[in-house]
């Protein structure tokens, strides 16, 4: 064990440690020494049992957490149960075991049976979970799961819970920006964190000094510029040691004093996984190593030294456990497997929430309004309504209230306890937003252009799509995202994107693409209310374009996802659109009409999902039909739309399908450029003449 470092001893002095029987053992009296141990033990015997089954070809993978047990005991028994929020990560089984998750859960999962109560078998063992005890059902990618403790952390001050948020790792992960990020907003905040990094010094194959930055590949070192960030080292083997580092911790966070980070220096007694061998990466002397420092022979040994254990009672309490973990076994594997229609329920909310709703109720219409102000008033009408919803991300609050002015105002009437600035980080912003839904929020984020949206692409498609699906409908993320899109303003290549095609790939995620003020607000008031996380699409080109502005409906208008609207009446050709291109679409029908023509005009709406019934209906009378959008013609939106027309409405057609889209090229500044790029009213209406006399 390293020196007592400065940030344990000023710890040491403001608070004492836990007092009771035993003043040798921490104050711990022998009843709770031998839960401890018998916590281990239970871990460990897990981690054999389920490597044995799969021998026997009847289990398939395992993450094993042996040499990490004591400081997951410690930490585990720092928690209060049912207050505090936990983010493990894959080696925590012992940590889940100590905060109340059962072995026969357990087992249950690493079979991936119909009522594995983590995941449903949908998702592979060591991805742990518990309603009952705050642990949202984790996924695989390391280091997404630290950006959503500090949502929650962030929801319980909110709140008014005198919670903490345990988030953890191995000391790869804090190679991972995403956890500088989390440390970050954390820190700036105060927020009650506790951050452990069980270092066993090797990632997969990956030894510590070829990740670590820090002195010595220290994660401490590293993490010294953070203020407000208490930083404590402990040797994770030894459970005494960090028993008193994790209630030291856990009641400085609860304290309101701020983050803690812990390096638990712990040892990888197995493999990385089932499916890798490290001895062919690790020599000899360095498994041996670990081997000396076997957190279980440590402690079980100190106890038979003082006493409290004698080497038969030890003995018998090993074999025990291994009845209760044989007999486990033997149950869980009689139980029934996943029923086969069961793998696609759950990715979106079933409870009947959406269709509830009251739709396109119009009681009073207003004054005009442009579709920024349109924004704006069913934010502000939404959280008078509902006060769980915050609204948060890059320049909101006032005086700037957005760089478009959506939020103007908003801060000011709400406060900025409701209404803030995000640091910049998209991550931060969307992953923080994913622990905030998690623990009963409501929050609505704004990413400021879609061309900036990617470094969250990983909290939208791995953790905030789904988390309904992933934990058999355990948890639920709801987030809003609100984004600026769309070109026709000078933008050049970052401030000019479509985004629609990229995130219309994701299960579980609705998508709205307003082209008008009224449907903007009602829209935005939907997804507000429902359950499901919405990707709210804002084309800047139409925030204040008088083409786009309509009459205010009243705070009760809602608009339904999933149902087109049909903006023009015709019978000889059917256009199918969204956004800006219904405008630009509605110049050329005009000119088209002048000559004749009847033209049937669709705006989808909403992206996911999308009203085909509508489209099928409208093709079916006029017999011929163009899909128009802005994106890029490659893999846009309207592939997926001309593609189901093709497959279900073939009989009716008189035309091939036709696409108008931009070009494949990203979209330039100088206005000449910009509008060879982009469609526009000039080429959609030779592109309708062609269609029209084909």
């Amino acid at each position: 064990m390293a020196k007592e470092t400065l940030a344990e001893k000023e710890i040491n002095k403001t608070i004492k440690s836990p007092t009771g029987k035993i003043d040798s053992f921490g104050g711990l009296t022998k009843d709770e020494l031998m839960n401890a141990l018998r916590l281990m033990i239970l871990s460990r015997t897990i981690d054999h049992k389920v490597m044995n089954l799969i021998k026997q070809g009847k289990a398939h993978f395992h993450i094993a957490g042996a040499g990490h047990e004591a400081i997951q005991v410690a930490c585990g028994l720092a928690m209060k149960k049912r207050i505090d929020w936990a983010f493990p990560y894959y080696r925590d089984m012992c940590f889940s075991l100590t905060v109340g998750v059962k072995p026969e859960d357990v087992l249950l999962s690493f079979l991936a049976k119909e009522d594995d109560p983590f995941t449903g078998g949908r998702q592979m063992p060591c991805h742990w979970a518990s309603k009952e005890f705050n642990i949202p059902t984790q996924s695989s990618p390391t280091g997404t799961q630290f950006l959503q403790a500090v949502g929650a952390a962030l929801s319980l001050r909110k709140q008014g819970i005198n919670g903490v948020v345990y988030a953890s790792s191995g000391e790869g992960t804090t190679s991972e920006g995403e956890f500088h990020e989390a440390v970050n907003w954390a820190a700036r905040e105060k927020l009650p964190v506790v951050f452990v990094i069980q270092n066993n010094k090797w990632a997969i194959s990956v030894p510590v000094e070829n990740q670590t930055a820090g002195k010595n590949a220290s994660v401490l070192e590293m993490m010294k510029g953070y203020e407000n960030l208490l930083r404590l080292e402990v040797d994770g083997t030894d459970f005494l040691q960090s028993h008193a580092i994790a209630q030291s911790a856990f009641k400085y966070a609860r304290n309101g004093n701020g983050p803690v980070l812990i390096e638990a220096h712990v040892v990888r007694l197995f493999s990385h996984s089932s499916s890798d061998d490290q001895k062919k990466y690790r020599p000899q002397d360095s498994l041996q190593k670990d081997l000396q420092k076997d957190p279980i022979e440590l402690f079980s040994n100190l106890l038979i030294k003082k006493e409290i254990l004698t080497e038969q009672s030890l003995n018998e309490f090993k074999k025990e456990i291994q009845n209760h973990v044989n007999e486990a076994a033997d149950w869980a594997l009689k139980q029934p497997d996943p029923k086969a229609e069961s793998a696609v329920r759950f990715v979106l909310d079933e409870s009947g929430k959406r269709e509830s709703l009251e739709y396109e109720k119009l009681t009073n219409e207003g004054k005009p309004i442009v579709m920024v102000d349109a924004i704006n008033h069913a934010l502000r009408e939404e959280m008078q309504r509902n006060d769980k919803i915050y609204l948060f991300g890059e320049d909101v609050a006032d005086g700037k209230g957005g760089v478009f002015s959506a939020t103007k105002g908003l801060s000011t009437l709400f406060g900025n306890e409701r209404v803030f600035n995000s640091p910049l980080a998209e991550a931060s912003i969307v992953g923080t937003a994913v622990g905030m839904a998690l623990t009963g929020l409501k929050p609505c984020v704004e990413i400021q252009f879609g061309d900036y949206i990617w470094p969250a692409f990983m909290q939208f498609r791995d953790e905030m799509v789904m988390y309904r699906y992933r934990s058999n409908n355990l948890f639920e993320a709801p987030v809003v995202t609100r984004v600026a899109v769309g070109g026709f303003i000078h933008g050049g290549l970052y401030h000019s994107q479509n985004i629609e095609g990229f995130f219309a790939h994701m299960p579980g995620l609705l998508i709205a693409y307003p082209s008008n003020a009224a449907d903007a607000k009602g829209l935005l008031k939907t997804a507000l209310r429902i359950n499901d996380p919405v990707l709210f699409l804002e084309h800047k080109g139409l925030y204040r374009q008088s083409y786009a502005t309509t009459k205010e409906p009243d705070a009760d208008y809602l608009v339904p996802f999933g149902k087109a609207k049909i903006v023009n009446q015709g019978n000889d050709l059917t256009i199918v659109t969204y956004g800006a291109m219904v405008h630009e679409s509605n110049f050329a029908i005009k000119k088209l009409e002048q000559e004749g023509y009847s033209i049937e005009l669709i705006d989808i709406r909403t992206i996911a999902p999308l009203d085909f019934e509508t489209i099928k209906n409208s093709v079916k009378k006029t017999g011929k039909v163009i899909v128009v959008h802005e994106d890029t013609l490659t893999a846009g939106f309207g592939a997926e739309i001309s593609a189901q027309i093709a497959e279900h409405c073939f009989e009716y057609l008189d035309a091939p399908v036709k696409r108008v889209a931009a070009l494949d090229a990203p979209i330039p500044f100088h206005p000449i450029l910009e509008n060879t790029v982009l469609p526009n009213r000039n080429r959609l209406y030779n592109e309708l003449k062609s269609l029209l006399e084909y």
